[in-house]
């Protein structure tokens, strides 16, 4: 999901009960704003401040409503965006075309759309540990591998994710693209720490 100002924007189970917190939060701290204002202070002799009309808590009630609703909507709206777009992944499944290209003057391996593939540290050869938020941001490359040139056809394999789908792997280590890699010829996910481990750009020779 891109989001307001442009970011790719993934939105977890978390994110969502943050952000209804924060709308909830929003209300209650004017709402406490209102029951504190004290219209009989405001016009004593003395005051720094001008008087303020007694109608101030009915209008500030109003606004709460009306913000806080608005800030649902927008928050509902972003929500329902995000999950319309965040559950498709890379390559969805049938065949998958394993190739290579120079980036950074390495060769690594590419999906057949020249975007770079990484391994996910913590893995192993048999089993991915990169799941849920993890798996949105580096979505796993899934389906039936065939070797581009380049490609060592004897390091190539699949491994059974937990959801029953099957992950590419190379020399022993499942596959990934990044959400951060925008156009071919990127590695912007290579040697960076997260989501629970290292990720690193796979190279050609295994």
């Amino acid at each position: 999901w891109v989001g307001l100002f442009g970011f790719h924007e993934i939105r977890s189970t978390a994110g969502t009960v943050a952000g209804i917190l924060e709308i909830a939060a929003f209300g209650v701290l004017l709402g406490l704003a209102v029951l504190v204002y004290d219209p009989q202070r405001a016009g004593r002799p003395g005051d720094p401040a001008p008087a303020r009309p007694a109608r101030l808590p009915a209008l500030a009630a109003a606004a709460i409503s009306f913000l806080t609703v608005v800030a649902a909507v927008v928050f509902g709206v972003s929500v329902a965006t995000a999950s319309s777009g965040q559950a498709v992944p890379a390559t969805a499944g049938g065949t998958v075309m394993l190739r290579t290209a120079t980036i950074g003057g390495v060769s690594v391996l590419t999906n057949s759309s020249g975007r770079t593939l990484y391994s996910f540290a913590p893995d192993t050869s048999s089993s991915s540990a990169c799941y849920g938020t993890c798996a949105a941001y580096w979505p796993p490359v899934i389906g039936n591998p065939v070797a581009g040139q380049g490609v060592t056809v004897s390091k190539i394999a699949t491994i059974a994710r937990t959801d029953g789908t099957i992950q590419v792997t190379y020399a022993g280590h499942p596959l990934y693209t990044y959400v951060g890699d925008t156009a071919p010829g990127q590695a912007s996910g290579n040697d960076i720490n997260l989501n629970g481990g290292f990720w690193h750009e796979v190279p050609a020779a295994g």
